[in-house]
C-alpha cells in the first residue's frame, strides 16, 4: 500500500519538485495538489490523503488555518509542516492546530521523504534541536511571558511520567530517555504510551507542547 499524499504550496516548482521526487518511491503516491489553504482543505476532503505536506505563508487561507481544519476533521489525514523555519515565526502555531510535525525547505530531500512516512505511519516528527528553537520562539513572544495552564487533564502523572514528559520536551528520542533514566527502550516506550493517553495527546508533538505549558521545560532547557 502507498501513502497517499497531498502537496500544499504556493510555489508550483515546490510542489513539481516533490513530486518528481515522489515519483520515483513506489510507496509514495502524490494524489492531490493545492496552491492555497482553501485549496489544501477542499483536496483532503476530496481524496482524503494520508498525509499533507503543508507549506504555512500561502495567499487567503494560511497553512496554520488549513493544518486546524483538516485536523478537526478527524479524517485520519496527518499534516506534516513545510517551511522556512528561520524565517518563519508561526511553526507552534502549526504544531498547536493538529501538524504531526514539520521538515525544513533546505533539508536533504531524503529526510523530507523519511519524514513523511513516519507521519504517515502514525508517528510524530519534531527533531531535538528543531524542538529547542520551537519552544524557545514560542517563549520570546509577548502572550507567552507568562506560562499558560494546559488545556488537558493532567491528574493521575505519576513522578517518573513526570520525568519522561520533561525528556520529551527537551526532544529527547525514546532511546535517549531511557539511557537518561536508566530503565529499558521497552519502558520508556511504555511511558510514553501512557502519557499520550492520560493527556489525551495525538502524538509526541503535543507532549511536547504540554511539557512546555507545564513549565517542565524552558527556552533555556
Amino acid at each position: 500500500m502507498s501513502i497517499r499524499v497531498v502537496l500544499a504550496d504556493d510555489q508550483p516548482l515546490v510542489r513539481s519538485g516533490l513530486r518528481v521526487i515522489m515519483a520515483d518511491h513506489p510507496d509514495l503516491e502524490v494524489v492531490g495538489e493545492a496552491a492555497t489553504g482553501a485549496e489544501a482543505v477542499r483536496v483532503a476532503a476530496e481524496v482524503a490523503p494520508d498525509v499533507v505536506v503543508m507549506d504555512i505563508r500561502m495567499p487567503g487561507m494560511d497553512g496554520i488555518e488549513a493544518t486546524r481544519l483538516i485536523s478537526a476533521t478527524r479524517s485520519g489525514t496527518r499534516v506534516l509542516v513545510l517551511t522556512t523555519f528561520d524565517e518563519d515565526a508561526h511553526v507552534y502555531g502549526a504544531l498547536r492546530a493538529g501538524a504531526s510535525g514539520f521538515v525544513v525547505k533546505d533539508m536533504e530531500l531524503d529526510d523530507i521523504l523519511a519524514a513523511v512516512r513516519v507521519v504517515a505511519g502514525g508517528d510524530a516528527l519534531i527533531a531535538p534541536g528543531v524542538t529547542r528553537r520551537l519552544i524557545a520562539d514560542f517563549a520570546a513572544r509577548p502572550e507567552a511571558a507568562v506560562p499558560r495552564r494546559p488545556t488537558r487533564p493532567v491528574e493521575g502523572i505519576t513522578e517518573r511520567e513526570r520525568e519522561v514528559l520533561t525528556l520529551i520536551g527537551r526532544g529527547r528520542s525514546n532511546t535517549e530517555i531511557a539511557d537518561e533514566l536508566f530503565i529499558s527502550v521497552a519502558t520508556a516506550k511504555s511511558h510514553v504510551s501512557r502519557l499520550l493517553t492520560k493527556l489525551d495527546a495525538r502524538d509526541r508533538v503535543q507532549l511536547v507542547i504540554t511539557a512546555y505549558e507545564l513549565g517542565l521545560v524552558s527556552p533555556t532547557g
